[in-house]
């Protein structure tokens, strides 16, 4: 485990610092709430980019399924290259990705993990499945960083 906040990032080397916890505003949390029950029985998935070594989720980007399953997602390879060409253009990168579980809790399976390529970005889980009768679902977050799952606090503010 990291003594310190680790975060590696592509475009700039090791310079950044990851935060202990995700902050993101309340209508962020909202629209990946709505987006994971909208899909629901298949699992949602999507990104929210920001502006490059900020830290802070700000534009979010619903994607399509295209495994189109209540148990897998995976994002379409034409939408993901033309999102990260479009994030580059606009000095972006992906702060929080996100997907939804519909069946468990909201935790990242072994598929999840093995998956996770972005070590600076906050992988968030929605479970729209009653899985620890806390209610109608569970919003957690995690850092992966060379499958090592850590989870973090999340902290919901009005804005910035």
């Amino acid at each position: 485990m990291w003594a310190v906040p680790y975060h590696l990032s592509v475009r700039n080397g090791p310079s950044l610092i990851l935060t202990v916890m995700l902050t993101i505003t309340q209508a962020l949390y909202d629209r990946i709430v709505a987006h994971a029950r909208q899909d629901h029985p298949d699992e949602a998935c999507g990104v929210v980019a920001g502006p490059a070594g900020s830290g802070r989720p700000e534009r979010f980007i619903p994607m399509l399924n295209a495994a189109r399953s209540p148990t897998f997602y995976e994002f379409d390879s034409g939408d993901l290259l033309k999102l990260y060409r479009e994030m580059d253009d606009l000095d972006e990168e992906p702060v929080v990705i996100y997907h939804s579980h519909t069946a468990t809790e909201a935790y990242p399976s072994r598929t999840d993990i093995s998956y996770a390529n972005e070590p600076g970005a906050h992988y968030v889980l929605v479970s729209t499945a009653d899985t620890d009768g806390a209610g109608p679902f569970q919003f957690r977050s995690f850092r992966i960083v060379e499958g090592e799952v850590t989870e973090e606090e999340v902290t919901v503010v009005e804005s910035y």
